[in-house]
């Protein structure tokens, strides 16, 4: 039942602010993957862009991209990966625990957002 509730309000909460998916999905990516994914510099983790340049080569039509990263990020596997060299750089990706659906929020932002540009969620991070 709390967790009914708990779902209830935060769509009521996205409801009452309007946003539209790319907001969602800048708000979840800026709150959640830019602490290990630069956008731009390989710090961490692989930039973002270094992500969505593998990832869209490997899947150039968005749903393949969104179903593929989705599910990759749920599970996190060196077998799965398109970057090797980057899991022996930085090591494999932690089992974060989002929904899935969480997932394909992001990762269809990441799809859409010309990260070398400004962009929604932004911010020149140095």
């Amino acid at each position: 039942m709390l967790k009914n509730k708990l779902y209830f309000t935060t769509f009521s909460l996205l409801l009452s602010i309007n946003l539209s998916a790319g907001s969602l999905g800048s708000l979840l990516f800026h709150g959640n993957c830019i602490t290990c994914h630069h956008e731009t510099k390989d710090i961490s983790a692989p930039s973002i862009i270094s992500v969505q340049d593998n990832y869209r080569r490997a899947f150039p039509k968005k749903k393949d991209f969104v179903d593929y990263m989705s599910k990759w990020v749920t599970h996190p596997n060196a077998e799965g990966s398109l970057m090797l060299d980057a899991i022996k750089k930085y090591e494999l990706m932690p089992l974060l625990g989002y929904e899935k659906s969480t997932l394909k929020i992001i990762s269809a932002y990441i799809y859409d957002t010309d990260f070398t540009k400004e962009h929604e969620g932004h911010k020149d991070r140095e």
